[in-house]
């Protein structure tokens, strides 16, 4: 199983929930649960909506996002096998923080709140297994934020592009292309930019041949282009 994160996270944090468990403590969880399937584009949890349930990823990638008071919508997170999303609301009982939605097929194990809060009162081991897991999401967040606050926007879509290509690409004779299919909006949404800078830079990096796109499809050329401009080694292009 493996987990994903956006610029700025370290190795534990790719870690997911279910791989930390013991297999006793594993299997005794999943039991819990009931399937559930999403398709594509699909929402999994809304924001704001009150916690009834938490889900446990079995497959497919998922993205986690929030929506700003002016529309503006953040990508957060990327969440896949293994992951578990909606544990925040269910030990708080406040309201979801943020919306989920299925970047393709998912396939989930939902496990009612109170199952699950009462599984973690009889189970110290899982409990400081999503205690971690909290404080890891936590750690990488703040280490984001304080790698993108010294970065212009140039280089916060180029560190994303490489950490994208590190946990999600798949080598091929012609690059690294990006196993998750994420739109414009959504690659904006991660470095704190408009649409339409995005659109402007992956314009900048096909004149170079430093990436090619297609419909929801980026396929990686040149690397070494990509890390001199997160490392502000090349602002020319």
């Amino acid at each position: 199983m493996a987990g994903a994160r956006l610029p700025g996270g370290g190795l534990d944090d790719q870690v997911p929930f279910l791989a930390r468990l013991e297999r006793e403590d594993r299997s005794a969880l999943l039991n819990l649960g009931h399937e559930l399937r999403f398709g594509p584009r699909v929402a999994l949890l809304h924001e704001r909506e009150p916690s009834s349930h938490v889900l446990l990823i079995v497959q497919g990638w998922s993205k986690v996002t929030a929506a700003a008071p002016n529309g503006y919508e953040a990508l957060l997170a990327l969440r896949g096998p293994g992951d578990i999303i909606g544990e925040s609301a269910a030990l708080t009982g406040r309201p979801r923080s943020a919306t989920v939605t299925a970047l393709e097929e998912v396939h989930a194990l939902a496990v009612e709140r109170e199952a699950f809060t009462d599984f973690l009162a009889h189970s110290p081991a899982v409990s400081f297994a999503l205690l971690g897991l909290t404080s890891d999401r936590t750690r990488a967040a703040d280490r984001r934020r304080l790698e993108f606050a010294s970065m212009n926007v140039r280089e916060r879509f180029a560190v994303l592009l490489l950490d994208l290509a590190r946990t999600h690409g798949r080598r091929t004779d012609e690059g690294i292309e990006l196993s998750v299919p994420l739109s414009k909006q959504e690659l904006a949404g991660s470095v704190g930019a408009s649409r339409e800078m995005v659109q402007r830079l992956l314009k900048e990096l096909r004149t170079r041949d430093v990436v090619v796109t297609g419909r929801r499809a980026l396929l990686i050329v040149r690397p070494d282009i990509l890390r001199r401009i997160a490392h502000a080694e090349h602002p020319d292009l």
